[in-house]
This record gives C-alpha cells, sequence and structure tokens, in this order.
C-alpha cells in the first residue's frame, strides 16, 4: 500500500516539478496566435476552453490502454509501478506536451507532417502507414473491447454483432461532424464518468485495506516472460503511447493559448498515468496472487478482470457506474481515433474537409477496413497495436528531440526518452516470435544495442546538418517568423 500511495504522489509532483521544467525548455509563448483563431474553420480548428480541451484530451488518449494494459502488466509485479511513474513523467508526459506544443506552432499539424519537416520527406510516407495503421488497430480495438465489456454488463442479452454496430454509428458521426458538436458537447459528462469510476476503484481499495504489495525488482510473472522488453509494450497508454501523438493535434487546432500546454498534454498524461496505477494496484492485490490473475485473464480477458474489480470494489450500482467508465475510455478514444485518420489523409493528399461529403469519401474506407479487422483474434489485434504504439512513440519523440536541438535547447528531455524507447522497439521485434525473428533474448538485447547507437548516431549527423543550414523552425501564423 505505501509502494502505490508514495507512487501516485510522485505522478502528481512530477506534474509541478518536471512538467514546469519541460514548459520551461521548450519556452511557450502566450502572445503568440494558436491555430484554433488563426486557421479557424468552424470544423476542426475550434477554439475550446481550457477545462473543456483537458477532458477531451484525457479521454482521447486514455482508450482501454491505462486499464487493460496495466491489468496485464500487473502479472509482472510491482516492478509495472516504477514503469508507469518514470515513464509517465519523464516520457509519455513529455512525448505528449513536445507533439502538442510542436503541432500548435505549426499550424496544428499531424505527426506525418512533423516528421518530414523535423526528420525528413521519407518520413513522412513512413509516419503516415504507421499513423493510420496504427489508428484503424486502435479505432478497431476500441470497438471490440468496449463491446465486450457492454456485452458483459448486460450478461449477454444484447448480441455483440448489434452493439458493435452501435458504437460503429457513433464513431462515424463522431468523424464526420465538427468537432465542438458531439466531442466538445458530450466529452464533460463522460470525463465525469471516468473521474468517478477510476477515484471509486482507488478508494475502494484504501478503505478495505486491499493488500496491494509493496516495491521489489522480482519478475512475478507466472510465465516468466521477460520484463525487458515485454513490460514496454504492455503498459503503453498509461506511461508512453504514440498514440497519443496521433490525438494531440485534434486539440492544438482547439488550444486557445500556449500557456494552457502543460494543462492539457503534460497534465492529462499525468492524469492518465494515475488512472494506469489504480487498476494496475487492483490487479495485482484482489485475486488471490497473480496465478488467481493469470487464470482470470486467460478464462475472460482484461474485460473480466474489471468487472469483478468494479463489483468487489463498489457494489452492484457502484460497480455498473466504474464499468460505464472504463467502457467511455474506448469509445472517446475510438471515435477520435477515426476521425485523427481522416484528418492525416486529408492533409496528405491537401483535401479540403469543410464539405461533409470531402469528409465521407475518406471516412467510409477506413470503416470497411476497420469492420473486417474486428473478425480478427482480439489478442492478435492487441499485438499488433501495441508495437505499432511503440515504435510511433520513438518517432514522435525523435521530433520532438530534433525540434529542441535546432532551437538550441535542452534536447536531452526528449532525447534520452527516445533512445530508450526505440531500444525497445528494436529488441522486441528481434525477440518476438510470432510478428519478429524469434531470435533468442541475449542475442537481441546485443542486437537491439548496435542498432539503437547506429539510430542515434544518424539522428545527431542529421541535427548537426540541419542545425548548419537555414531552417524555418516554426510556421508563420501571424504575420511574422520565428526562427
Amino acid at each position: 500500500m505505501i509502494t502505490f500511495l508514495v507512487c501516485i504522489a510522485l505522478l502528481i509532483v512530477g506534474y509541478f516539478t518536471y512538467g514546469k521544467f519541460v514548459d520551461k525548455v521548450f519556452g511557450s509563448t502566450p502572445s503568440r496566435p494558436t491555430p484554433a483563431y488563426v486557421n479557424s474553420d468552424g470544423v476542426d480548428y475550434v477554439p475550446m476552453s481550457t477545462p473543456k480541451n483537458s477532458l477531451i484530451q484525457l479521454l482521447n488518449i486514455a482508450g482501454t490502454g491505462p486499464v487493460f494494459g496495466p491489468i496485464a502488466g500487473a502479472l509482472y509485479g510491482p516492478v509495472a509501478f516504477i514503469w508507469i511513474v518514470v515513464g509517465c513523467i519523464f516520457a509519455g508526459a513529455v512525448h505528449d506536451y513536445l507533439t502538442g506544443m510542436i503541432s500548435i506552432r505549426n499550424k496544428g499539424a499531424h505527426l506525418p507532417e512533423l516528421a518530414a519537416k523535423f526528420l525528413g520527406k521519407f518520413m513522412k510516407h513512413v509516419v503516415n502507414v504507421f499513423a493510420l495503421l496504427l489508428l484503424i488497430l486502435v479505432g478497431t480495438v476500441f470497438v471490440t473491447s468496449p463491446a465486450m465489456l457492454i456485452n458483459n454488463l448486460l450478461d449477454g442479452q444484447v448480441a455483440l454483432a448489434l452493439i458493435v454496430g452501435v458504437i460503429f454509428l457513433y464513431y462515424i458521426l463522431a468523424t464526420l461532424l465538427p468537432v465542438d458538436k458531439i466531442i466538445g458537447r458530450f466529452y464533460p459528462y463522460f470525463g465525469a464518468i471516468l473521474v468517478i469510476s477510476a477515484l471509486g476503484i482507488g478508494i475502494g481499495m484504501l478503505v478495505t485495506g486491499a493488500p496491494i504489495p509493496e516495491l521489489t525488482f522480482e519478475n512475478m510473472h507466472p510465465g516468466n516472460l521477460p520484463i525487458f522488453p515485454l513490460l514496454f509494450f504492455t503498459i503503453t497508454c498509461g506511461a508512453l503511447s504514440g498514440f497519443h501523438a496521433t490525438q494531440t493535434p485534434i486539440i492544438s487546432r482547439t488550444t486557445q493559448n500556449e500557456n494552457q500546454g502543460r494543462k492539457i498534454f503534460y497534465g492529462m498524461m499525468i492524469a492518465e498515468g494515475i488512472i494506469a496505477m489504480i487498476w494496475a494496484a487492483a490487479a495485482m492485490s484482489l485475486f488471490g496472487g497473480y496465478g488467481g490473475l493469470n487464470e482470470l485473464l486467460a478464462a475472460g480477458g482484461p474485460a473480466a478482470v474489471v468487472s469483478e474489480v468494479s463489483l468487489l470494489m463498489m457494489g452492484s450500482i457502484g460497480g455498473t457506474i466504474a464499468v460505464l467508465g472504463v467502457i467511455v475510455l474506448p469509445i472517446t478514444s475510438g471515435d477520435t481515433a477515426f476521425r485523427a485518420a481522416r484528418m492525416i489523409i486529408a492533409d496528405y493528399f491537401k483535401f479540403a474537409q469543410a464539405k461533409l461529403l470531402s469528409r465521407l469519401w475518406i471516412a467510409i474506407p477506413l470503416f470497411v477496413i476497420s469492420f473486417l479487422l474486428t473478425k480478427i483474434d482480439f489478442n492478435i489485434l492487441w499485438r499488433y497495436f501495441s508495437w505499432a504504439n511503440g515504435v510511433t512513440a520513438a518517432i514522435a519523440l525523435w521530433v520532438g528531440a530534433m525540434y529542441l536541438f535546432l532551437a538550441k535547447k535542452n534536447h536531452w528531455i526528449a532525447t534520452v526518452p527516445a533512445s530508450f524507447i526505440t531500444s525497445m522497439c528494436y529488441v522486441y521485434i528481434l525477440y518476438e516470435p510470432t510478428m519478429g525473428f524469434g531470435i533468442p533474448l541475449t542475442a537481441s538485447y546485443i542486437g537491439g544495442a548496435v542498432i539503437t547507437a547506429a539510430t542515434i548516431a544518424i539522428f545527431f549527423i542529421s541535427a548537426y546538418k540541419q542545425r548548419g543550414g537555414s531552417f524555418l523552425l516554426d510556421e508563420d501564423v501571424s504575420g511574422y517568423k520565428q526562427i
């Protein structure tokens, strides 16, 4: 219990200390006009208040990742707490903040456009593929996972296919309509349900004295799966997630002032880390040990754990509210996943989005592909989602590192976490037997280290070359240019 409380405290302190430091390094400028006003179009560029933007950002980024991921990651033991805290403060929140703020400085550009500008035009095509793959996988995962939760909540009395259809219908509307019509209007209420459910589980554990284990570096996984690199691809959204890089530009186009960035981008990642801590602690403490948790996961997946935890901690009524809070998470990330995919395709091909028909021609193929993917086993989808998520996070952090390097600022706040997650991506694809090369773990560590070193060298060669040339760091959004 002490470890859990200390970790929650560290996350909060991290926002007020390291978050402030990161904001100072970047140099937010309150007087600089934001794209919400300069590029206002009534569809995607719409000024909204800080509280509304913050709640939307939290719901956008917090899909089932900070719930399902920490539940599965709990099998590794309290070492999962360390990754959530350290990853969230020094990697995930930095990733989200830099992605959002650099996007604001570049007319609300999405990650492919930013990658093209800061890492080279070739990277634009690479990131487009990864971003769209990730978003379609996220949208699909976030159709099937809430559908399973709703099906469990209703005791299977409503057909799963019907629930999937209703969720798809909502996603289509949220993807096509202006951002302030559905997302801006209903998300604050969804946010209230989310907060109530997370706090209810957390307070329930404190009141009942749940036996949350104390810190140990021992690997507790019943299958003895390696912490490095698997933990970092099991717990993603609660610590570091590339999916967030696809979501922050949605809010960078609605942010009113740059000085709101720390609250919206860095702060909401910290909030997601707290949610992840609560669910990881619940999974570790309420099923008689890691063997019991493993059995429940094998029998019913993370959705079954969510239902059991909610009922144990909050009773039938409160438990239903808690489950609804978890259902809200994926639904309010799935809709913006498809919206972000539409925006990325529109930006890539220079398609104007003011007309509904223009949005519809892009959205229809996305939903057809996603519907077909729902026929694939959820665990396979999650595996590919996790790896694509890590790769996208690495690219986004390298974009942030390059931006800060060219600005002659402390780029290490992004370079260090970028190097770490890059190495884990390489080790993962070398080691993982089903979607990777199946190389023995020790050899994968060595290979990952060598390829990561080469990646870092390429980064610095490119960075010094760009710094030596003429480079426009920030776009002209107000009649003047910042170099």
